[in-house]
């Protein structure tokens, strides 16, 4: 194998004037506070998919164990197609590597200590399989490393998301890259 056929993916170019950001992370990382932070502070539209998946019933069931819906991969691309095309849309979601490349313009990942994270989820009265599945995948970085395989390096950007002030300055460093992003796609 040449070195070209290992190198991560080339950016997809879509030349949209307003982006998409994509904010995935394990459960419990802050995906959904820091997405809904970043809409109130940009203008940007929050898109919640796992609240879709469930009001639309785009699964194949609930797998109790996990305490999860099992997800229609393609019921859900299907529906999210025309949502993202324009831009402007902040997507939060656990899960990345089901999304085409071309649908973002920046991929946040949120990390989490353990710490922090198992208090999360015990709140959220998460049992403890699921706590203890989404603890190992947070170490092993399951999140991170999907990313990296599947989007451009230059667009995915991990961030720590421990505290409320954490999250304040993720939030503080989308709105300067959003700004820049307007500036040189204006």
């Amino acid at each position: 194998m040449s070195d070209s056929d290992s190198a991560s993916p080339a950016p997809v170019e879509i030349d949209r004037p307003i982006p998409n950001i994509l904010v995935t992370g394990t459960p419990g990382t802050g995906k959904t506070t820091t997405s809904e932070m970043i809409a109130n502070a940009t203008g940007l539209e929050h898109v919640n998919v796992g609240e879709i998946v469930k009001a639309k019933q785009l699964h194949e069931g609930y797998l109790e164990e996990f305490d999860t819906h099992i997800l229609d991969e393609d019921k859900l691309l299907d529906e999210l197609e025309d949502v993202l095309k324009e831009g402007g849309k902040v997507v939060d979601f656990h899960t990345c590597e089901i999304f085409p490349e071309r649908w973002f313009d920046l991929v946040l990942v949120l990390r989490t200590d353990t710490a922090p994270l198992y208090d999360r989820m015990e709140k959220r009265g998460y049992n403890q399989r699921k706590m203890q599945e989404n603890i190992e995948c947070e170490i092993m970085q399951v999140v991170l490393e999907a990313a990296r395989e599947s989007y451009a390096p230059e667009i995915v950007v991990e961030l720590p998301s421990n505290t409320t002030d954490d999250i304040e300055s993720n939030v503080e460093r989308v709105q300067q890259w959003l700004e820049a992003y307007k500036a040189q796609h204006a």
